[in-house]
């Protein structure tokens, strides 16, 4: 047994130390945003965060997250009260397939939990490890900047400025 605490809800998980964390979070607690894409932690679009650190969902093992805070893009808000990131993404119409967006989303809140007003280029760094084949990265790069803009910060040296 293993407990793991999930967007603020204890969890005691009985699976094998080995599984990794997206498997949990999809098949045992019914969170459904976090998404496989490769298996290979390298794509992003597992990604979620724990102890506020992006991490890649697919390879992470849930041993070595007990006593660790893990946070889904599920945890940053509700439909009816969407967290700020959720709320930019879904203003600058920042998906199109939606399957990336968990994980920008994910990438998004970490960096603007550690800096309200990050430069262009840790922006686009962090935001690097998610891959969208869709060609949103312009919409998701302004969906970051008008979070960043919402919590009272801003991108520094912004090559676009927020609508």
């Amino acid at each position: 047994m293993i407990e793991l605490e999930v967007n603020g809800t204890s969890h005691r998980i009985n699976v094998d130390p080995a599984t990794p964390l997206l498997y949990v979070l999809r098949d045992d607690l019914d969170l459904h945003a976090a998404k496989f894409g490769c298996g290979l932690g390298q794509c992003g679009s597992c990604t979620v965060l724990v102890d506020d650190k992006p991490v890649f969902a697919c390879i992470t093992p849930i041993a070595a997250l007990a006593g660790r805070m893990i946070t889904t893009v599920e945890g940053l808000g509700t439909r009816e009260a969407p967290g700020i990131v959720q709320q930019a993404f879904a203003e600058e119409q920042a998906a199109q397939c939606g399957y990336c967006i968990p994980g920008m989303m994910a990438r998004a809140e970490a960096l603007l939990r550690r800096t309200t007003s990050p430069s262009e280029a840790e922006m686009r760094a962090a935001m690097r490890p998610v891959l969208c084949r869709c060609g949103t990265h312009m919409r998701i790069l302004r969906a970051v900047r008008r979070a960043a803009a919402m919590r009272g910060g801003g991108v520094t040296d912004a090559a676009e400025p927020v609508r």
